[in-house]
Formats: C-alpha cells, structure tokens, sequence
C-alpha cells in the first residue's frame, strides 16, 4: 500500500521563534494591521509504502524523531492518507 504522510514540525511555544518574531515586526511596515503573532515552521511531505496504516505510522514517527525534528526545540504533527 502507498500512503501520503503530511508533516508539520514547528518550535516548541515556550521557545523564541526569532524567525516568526521578525515577520511579526515587520508585517505591519505592509500596513497589516492585527496581527498579533507569527510563528514559523516547516511543512514536510513524506510519499511511502507499507503493508498497513499502523506500519506507516510506525515508520512516519521513527523518521520524525530520529531524522526530522529536533525533539528537545521542536514538536511534530502528521496526518496520513492512503494514495
């Protein structure tokens, strides 16, 4: 079976995202009123095979916690559809 995993890691909230915080500042010179915070992560998008759902989670959280995040800055959301 082929599945579709997509990934979304981004830094933990009781970390500074300096990155998020420099879009916050400068939207405004945009004249974008209201916005109140910005925080910036990544999208990953992961294409694989496995002979059920649960071994593609299985495979999808071990890539996430051993390759595509770091555990101790980031947390990592994913959802998954059969292709």
């Amino acid at each position: 079976m082929k599945f579709l995993a997509k990934i979304n890691v981004m830094p933990h909230k009781e970390l500074l995202d300096p990155q998020g915080k420099a879009v916050t500042k400068n939207i405004h010179e945009l004249d974008i009123q209201g916005v109140e915070d910005i925080r910036i992560g990544k999208h990953i998008e992961m294409t694989l095979h496995a002979d059920s759902e649960q071994e593609a989670n299985d495979k999808i959280k071990k890539s996430c916690e051993k390759l595509l995040t770091n555990r101790i800055t980031e947390t990592y959301t994913f959802a998954i559809q059969e292709l």
